[in-house]
């Protein structure tokens, strides 16, 4: 398990890098929890990626496994999936400085990017899924029970993956950017977050 303490500093973001934002669409996320008032702040950030998930380093269209990444050099996967999630979500979080501090548990259930075949031909979906529970920090009760989220989004192949890469939008860059607005938007108020989500969109493409 992965677990980030952040310390909430306010930093100054270059917001120059709006054209590389990784827009977070509605049809793509759809609102899985009721409509509550949030003003969170998150103290600690803790991230399990089960061992018994399935991992192939097959190199088919589409292997039937629940973690597929080849985006960096062959390893842990498990560990290389767990740093996505920190490096994304752990940005993403860092710019919510509500005044309730908060415990966030995530657990990834399928992390399924794409391997050589599919990204250097007919592209795909990055297929992502975990559950999420908030806590109190002080008293550890529970806040928002833990949920199902589904994360998926448009992967790029071909010509398009090629000159994504080129563009410095790499699979990594494109999913860390994503689960940062994921994270942000599943923690905010439908409200906060319609007023906030531009500005956080260009935060996260510039910071990731």
């Amino acid at each position: 398990m992965r677990t980030i303490k952040l310390t909430f500093a306010v930093c100054g973001i270059a917001f120059l890098a709006a054209c590389n934002a990784v827009k977070i669409a509605e049809t793509e996320l759809p609102v899985t929890a009721e409509a509550v008032q949030r003003d969170y702040r998150v103290a600690d950030l803790n991230i399990e990626v089960s061992r018994d998930l399935k991992v192939s380093e097959a190199n088919l269209y589409f292997p039937i496994a629940d973690i597929v990444w080849r985006a960096e050099p062959a390893g842990e996967r498990y560990a290389q999936v767990e740093r996505v999630f920190a490096d994304g979500m752990g940005f993403g979080i860092s710019q919510l400085r509500g005044s309730q501090p908060v415990v966030v548990d995530i657990d990834v259930t399928r992390f399924h990017s794409l391997t050589e075949k599919a990204r250097y031909s007919v592209g795909g979906v990055h297929s992502i899924k975990f559950h999420m529970t908030v806590r109190d920090a002080a008293t550890g009760q529970i806040i928002e029970p833990r949920r199902y989220i589904e994360a998926d989004f448009t992967a790029y192949g071909g010509a398009e993956g090629i000159a994504a890469e080129a563009r410095g939008e790499t699979q990594r860059v494109r999913i860390t950017r994503h689960l940062a607005g994921v994270i942000q938007r599943e923690l905010m108020s439908p409200t906060d977050w319609q007023s906030a989500k531009a500005a956080m969109e260009v935060a996260n493409a510039a910071a990731l």
